[in-house]
């Protein structure tokens, strides 16, 4: 199976490969980024018709070359990615915290959110049931810490911010590049902690082996 990656950042791909290799090596799988995806969107304040369009225009690249799925990695940008989802059905395209919120909506009702990238709490908030009562929070500067290429920084202010979260049932990385801090958020916190690269791997696997022998 070919698969797609499409990354806004660059510190997505190492840990979706990180997933990949430790759940499903047999996948091939080809990368994508484009950075300026979420520098245009934090200075834009919002999503466009234009990035909607930029968005079906990676799609459509990464259908031409012959993958079986798409998964996003980058999560602030729900609406573009069901654009892409609803222009390739049937093939299976995938946003990068569905899987984990179908996790996260099964465990728990009062669900901790901590987010890294600032619009991430504009745009996921939606995509959970009205049921669940959500409690966001960013962790801030760790982005910019890691665009710097410190990881310590990055896990440390992740992992402060964490302990505001401490009265959920349980807790909700949103970014794929939070993953490495998840132990120590658990340990902090005391709360079962959910990431998404390791759930968007299992459910695409699941999605692809579908009616395969």
């Amino acid at each position: 199976m070919r698969i797609t990656l499409i990354h806004a950042l660059k510190h997505s791909i190492v840990p979706i490969e990180a997933s990949f290799a430790k759940l499903w090596p047999e996948a091939r799988l080809m990368n994508l980024l484009d950075d300026s995806l979420s520098a245009d969107l934090a200075r834009d304040g919002g999503l466009t018709d234009a990035m909607t369009e930029r968005f079906l225009r990676l799609g459509r690249y990464a259908a031409g070359t012959g993958s079986d799925a798409i998964l996003f990695t980058c999560s602030a940008f729900g609406p573009c990615i069901e654009a892409v989802a609803r222009a390739h059905a049937p093939m299976p395209v995938l946003k990068p915290n569905e899987a984990m919120i179908e996790q996260a909506v099964a465990r728990g009702r009062r669900i901790g959110l901590l987010s890294t990238f600032p619009p991430t709490l504009a745009s996921m908030p939606p995509e959970f049931p009205p049921s669940i009562e959500l409690v966001p929070k960013l962790a801030e500067g760790a982005m910019a810490a890691l665009d710097r290429g410190d990881r310590a920084t990055h896990d440390r202010l992740v992992v402060e911010a964490s302990k505001d979260l401490r009265d959920c049932d349980l807790i909700a990385l949103a970014q794929y590049s939070m993953a490495p801090a998840a132990e120590r958020v658990a340990e902090v916190t005391g709360r079962p902690v959910l990431t998404t690269p390791d759930s968007a791997v299992l459910k695409l696997k699941g999605m692809l082996s579908a009616g395969r022998p």
